[in-house]
């Protein structure tokens, strides 16, 4: 049985996979807390794996994204081969990155969290990142580009931290700006999905 908060169909609206029509499904609890956390992640019912995928084939979409929370506190090797399996679907995570991943999984977010400790680290345990997505709180960016599952083709992801405030959201959305411009390591995140007015 695993605890699930939501499953739904939208526009993926972050990050390099902007725009892609996803079925998102949230699973509930995270073993970290941040501040700046936008989820309501510990509400949930609890499903069996097939009650799961069943509801996943209730959609239409071009990706799967297991998120949270922290999925992989709920994930295993035997639901995601069901997954892929059952819907034929690419597999994305968006994770902590501070418990390994099953395999299968054919694009990984890092979200990295600040207090985490990140240089030449034992809390990161994913060995790949696709793409390492940081929400942007005015914090040192050098760090992120230590971190030990960074490879060649990784994509480093610059978010703006929203804020229910219009100025100090504009503020924060302005100085991503500036630190992208400054730094073209990085690309610009922004969450297209609340510029629409969907989930």
């Amino acid at each position: 049985m695993k605890k699930i908060n939501e499953i739904f169909q939208s526009i993926q609206g972050e990050g390099c996979n902007t725009g892609i029509p996803s079925i998102f499904v949230r699973f509930s609890g995270c073993n970290l807390s941040c501040g700046f956390c936008d989820t309501r992640h510990q509400e949930g019912v609890l499903m069996t794996d097939q009650e799961i995928i069943s509801e996943i084939k209730k959609y239409t979409g071009a990706m799967i994204i297991l998120t949270g929370g922290e999925p992989s506190l709920q994930l295993d090797e035997n639901f995601i081969s069901e997954l892929k399996k059952q819907t034929g679907l690419p597999i994305a995570i968006e994770t902590n990155g501070t418990r390994v991943l099953p395999s299968g999984i054919d694009w990984i977010t890092l979200s990295p969290k600040i207090g985490m400790s990140l240089i030449g680290d034992s809390s990161i345990k994913i060995s790949r990142a696709d793409e390492v997505k940081v929400v942007d709180i005015g914090q040192d960016l050098e760090m992120y580009f230590k971190l030990p599952c960074i490879g060649k083709h990784t994509r480093m992801v610059l978010q703006p931290c929203f804020v229910e405030d219009p100025e100090l959201r504009e503020q924060n959305t302005r100085r991503t700006i500036r630190r992208v411009l400054k730094d073209p390591r990085w690309r610009l995140s922004l969450q297209t999905h609340r510029l629409m007015g969907i989930r």
